[in-house]
């Protein structure tokens, strides 16, 4: 009778927890937001500190090079100019640069904008950009849209040449502390679960990026433990009025809502008026010292942006669109296993492919229509061969997501013929420089100032007050250091942004982030789509075909780099068990296909590192698992190298036992 009585106690305090939470976060209601969105109006600046028609930009070799590009360009012969941007200070160095070099429109749209060194950089220029004329449009997915909501306050204030709105927000908030998200999960989920992935920049109209990087340093090796091997890629020519075209469609969308129209910014509107500009200062202000004294030469610029930009033929532009959000809910979107437009369309070019594709992901958790697809290619007289970059569990931020691709290796292997290599934490020959980090930086003050955004123009702008003190505030920026986080995950079950798990060594680590794909060495993709279940049927994502073989071999050797012996483990099959081999295999097979209950504790695959020798030279090409002579240079490391797996494994284990169904969601 006692426990029941407990029991109804207990029952009763959570109904009044949850009735609490949910009051507070009910809406604030539409005259409370109206009042909250002219108190932001008011507050912003209508200031333009340049009266030439330029809006005082920064001259720039790159905006030049899509001039001509578009100049050259007819309906009939469009003419596109193409570069890969494998190095991560040099794609936050070009787009710091593009914003300077704005003479009319900034459009940009991101899964995740932080608060950290890089992102307040951005936002630095973006902020000087809409005082110097320039519309700037900022859209962020709202699960990773800053933050504090002051500082969303602050940027909904600012000035009438910079708007900002959040994606597809719940329960009518910009910021979900973890108690309201748990509440979102339960009443919400639906359309918690529905993200803006798509993530591009474009300047003018004229050129854009379009990739997979975020605004957080570990998108740009300015993280100080863990940065993410990733690629974008600048595009000039009539492509990006595309991208122009799918950044209006989200912009004009219902459920893109401009900050200040939230309830916890606008509560804080009213309750506080509008807050400064935010300057938090940097962290490494020496770093970004460095980065401020390239973004102007011209020369660098030319060298490193445009004259390695390729000429290339066919070029299009895929993307969902927000409908891809209707209503519908998550058991009618599994049982119609419908797809987006980005999703059907790079799995029909899967499909054609004759002789090899390259797919990089870093979550190796594919849905069950591109299953199909790699199935039926394997199955053909003569398959095409399937390499694949991804993750290993020692360098993936998504430890979830792992232990899903874990428990398929099997089936990659001897059902789709995927030749897996995973990339390692310490990529001997990854793209990242030390440096770059701040590892190792002297912290003097006296080294001099950040300058200021407001540098940026060529020639001298009205010396007014507000310019004065805008400068400043941004110049202090550089004095003072605070730590800031690291990198966070905007949702415990979306595949990107999370913590990596502990290593036996410690170093500065890599994690693969990039989503790409080549077919035939005939076309390339980039974009945002990890090629997972999410991408297919919940997130918008986004890409980038170039049909150019000049530009797929580029892409080309640059994933075949990520997979080469140095930088990556090859996935090959174990050593078959002295006893009774086939009837082990027979277990191994049945445990995998259940969707639950999956304890078989030996798996089919296990990790291989390339030893070089007197009979194996050093490579850089990635071994088959396939070939015949693959164990004479390769020697098995363990399912986890590098790993201190340590209770991990328990965690490993029940998520690959009990966890398959949360794979469309991963």
């Amino acid at each position: 009778m006692q426990r029941r009585v407990n029991t109804a106690v207990l029952f009763r305090g959570l109904v009044l927890w949850l009735g609490l939470l949910l009051a507070g976060c009910a809406s604030v209601g539409p005259h409370r937001h109206e009042t909250a969105a002219r108190i932001a109006a008011a507050a912003r600046s209508t200031q333009v500190d340049c009266s030439r028609d330029d809006a005082c930009a920064t001259p720039s070799p790159v905006l030049a090079m899509a001039r001509e590009t578009w100049a050259a360009s007819t309906p009939q012969a469009p003419r596109h100019r193409a570069l890969i941007l494998d190095h991560a200070p040099d794609a936050l160095l070009l787009r710091i640069h593009l914003i300077r070099s704005a003479r009319h429109s900034i459009d940009l749209q991101t899964y995740i904008f932080d608060e950290d060194d890089s992102a307040q950089l951005v936002m630095d220029e973006l902020e000087a950009a809409a005082y110097r004329g320039v519309k700037v449009r900022i859209l962020i997915d709202q699960l990773a849209a800053l933050r504090k909501v002051e500082t969303l306050a602050a940027l909904a204030s600012l000035h009438a040449n910079l708007e900002l709105r959040l994606y597809n927000p719940v329960l009518d908030r910009a910021r979900l502390p973890l108690p309201m998200y748990a509440v979102a999960s339960l009443c919400c989920w639906r359309q918690l679960n529905r993200r803006m992935h798509n993530k591009l920049l474009v300047v003018d109209g004229l050129v854009g990026i379009v990739g997979g990087r975020n605004y957080q340093d570990v998108y740009y090796d300015w993280g100080q433990g863990y940065n993410f091997r990733d690629r974008d890629l600048l595009l000039a020519g009539p492509v990006v009025a595309d991208m122009a075209a799918n950044f209006e469609a989200f912009w004009t969308s219902p459920r893109s809502v401009p900050a200040e129209r939230l309830g916890d910014v606008a509560h804080y509107l009213r309750r506080n008026g509008p807050p400064p500009p935010p300057h938090h200062p940097f962290r490494q202000p020496q770093r970004v010292r460095a980065l401020l004294a390239e973004v102007d030469d011209a020369a660098l610029l030319k060298a490193r942006f445009v004259d390695p930009a390729l000429p290339v033929g066919a070029v299009s532009f895929i993307a969902d669109l927000p409908r891809k959000h209707r209503r519908e809910s998550d058991a009618e979107v599994a049982q119609n296993a419908t797809v987006g437009e980005a999703s059907r369309r790079l799995l029909d070019l899967v499909a054609e492919a004759r002789q090899q594709v390259l797919l990089q992901t870093p979550y190796l958790v594919l849905s069950p229509a591109a299953q199909a697809v790699f199935r039926q290619l394997h199955a053909r007289p003569s398959p095409p061969r399937v390499l694949v970059s991804t993750n290993s569990l020692a360098a993936t931020d998504a430890f979830m997501a792992y232990a899903i691709s874990y428990k398929y290796k099997r089936r990659y292997l001897r059902d789709f013929g995927f030749e897996i290599h995973e990339f390692k934490p310490f990529p001997a020959e990854a793209p990242l420089e030390l440096g770059q980090t701040g590892a190792g930086l002297d912290d003097d003050e006296d080294a001099g100032e950040v300058p200021s955004a407001d540098a940026a123009a060529t020639t001298p702008v009205p010396d007014t007050a507000k310019t004065n003190l805008r400068a400043r505030r941004l110049a202090a920026r550089g004095l003072d250091q605070v730590p800031v986080s690291e990198a966070r995950r905007p949702s415990p079950l979306a595949s990107s942004g999370g913590l990596p798990v502990r290593l036996k060594h410690a170093g500065l680590r890599t994690g693969l982030h990039a989503k790409s794909l080549v077919v035939d060495e005939q076309v390339g993709v980039v974009g945002t789509h990890n090629f997972d279940p999410r991408g297919d049927t919940l997130n918008t994502e986004s890409a980038v075909v170039i049909a150019d073989p000049g530009f797929a071999r580029a892409l080309a050797e640059s994933i075949l780099g990520d997979m080469a012996p140095a930088n990556a483990w090859t996935i090959g099959r174990r050593d078959e068990a002295p006893i009774l081999p086939g009837v082990e295999y027979t277990l191994t097979k049945l445990s995998e296909r259940m969707p639950i209950f999956d304890l078989w504790p030996r798996k089919y695959a296990t990790s291989f590192e390339y030893v070089p020798g007197p009979d194996c030279p050093p490579t850089r090409v990635p071994p088959s698992p396939f070939a015949p002579d693959f164990r004479r240079c390769n020697q098995p490391v363990g399912d986890f190298p590098e790993v201190d797996i340590g209770l991990k494994w328990l965690g490993l284990r029940l998520f690959t036992a009990f966890g398959s169904g949360l794979a469309p969601i991963l």
